[in-house]
């Protein structure tokens, strides 16, 4: 299994796509993560890279051995598809990664938007950086405890 990489690439490949006519502003390409909000940018088929806290993995018996796993990110949802392949090459971060990071392919069919992955990363331990102090510091999503007062 791959490691996390600590930061992407510098240079001319990690650079945003230009932005379309009509668009507002460039899709994020791998490895940068694309939210799940902006998952109706790309077009079909392009390569994205996602991640979340996985809320739901489901293993139909008659889904012919295709797992279905559901991330969660601060902008919403995101549906992914391990196909078995997938799921035997990355069978530890699949069964027990917390916090998933997923490149595949985007599929959209029946007003449903899809990620059929390519690659999932276990990148779980970046959940401790939500504990650090230096994470926290004015930040108003954590409390600091004079609310309470």
């Amino acid at each position: 299994m791959p490691a996390p990489s600590a930061a992407p690439p510098a240079g001319p490949a990690a650079a945003a796509p230009p932005a379309s006519p009509g668009r507002a502003r460039p899709w994020p390409r791998p490895p940068h993560c694309l939210p799940a909000a902006r998952l109706q940018e790309p077009p079909e088929n392009a390569r994205v890279t996602v991640a979340g806290l996985v809320i739901l993995r489901q293993r139909p018996g008659t889904a012919k051995g295709v797992i279905f796993v559901t991330l969660e990110d601060e902008t919403g949802v995101v549906n992914v598809i391990v196909w078995r392949k997938i799921y035997e090459a990355f069978r530890r971060a699949v069964i027990s990664g917390r916090l998933l990071r997923v490149t595949g392919r985007l599929q959209r069919a029946h007003s449903v938007t899809h990620v059929i992955a390519e690659t999932v990363e276990d990148i779980s331990p970046m959940l401790d950086l939500l504990l650090a102090e230096q994470g926290r510091q004015g930040d108003p999503a954590f409390a600091d405890g004079s609310e309470l007062s």
